[in-house]
């Protein structure tokens, strides 16, 4: 029998073993569902409108006919103008577009709840005292 692996906790992640991590995992993923999960990143982006700098967006990854939506952020001079919505939106036609059956994701309560509840997601689960004193939520929407 081979020697195990060495058990590493370290200080500082890097993509790197990320990928590596995110690679077996697919792979294994894939064999056991019989089917590939269509693994893929995506980004749905806020430019600067002076210099193109990314300063907000979407940052998630489609597996298994879902997009999860890892990351949201709308730029907080641009706030409450409806930016948001549009980002939902987007994810909403990138997600059909790629033959997703829904979208999920996960805030917390001093985040936006209520925001995602107004675009038509669905409360699915939650962690109370998460972080401590306040509540993780996590929602869905179907699109079919």
């Amino acid at each position: 029998m081979p020697q195990p692996p060495r058990l590493v906790v370290v200080e500082t992640a890097q993509e790197a073993d990320r990928h590596a991590i995110v690679e077996a995992l697919v792979a294994y993923n894939d064999a056991a569902a019989g089917r590939p999960s269509g693994f893929s990143p995506v980004a749905i982006l806020f430019k600067h409108p002076a210099n193109e700098a990314t300063i907000g967006g979407i940052w998630g990854k489609i597996t298994y006919d879902w997009l999860f939506i890892e990351l949201l952020v709308v730029p907080q001079a641009w706030r409450k103008q409806g930016l948001g919505t549009k980002l939902i939106a987007a994810a909403e036609d990138l997600a059909r577009s790629r033959g997703c059956r829904g979208i999920w994701l996960d805030t917390f309560a001093f985040q936006a709840p209520e925001f995602y509840r107004r675009n038509g997601f669905a409360e699915c689960g939650r962690i109370d005292d998460h972080p401590r004193g306040a509540c993780r939520y996590f929602f869905k929407k179907d699109l079919v």
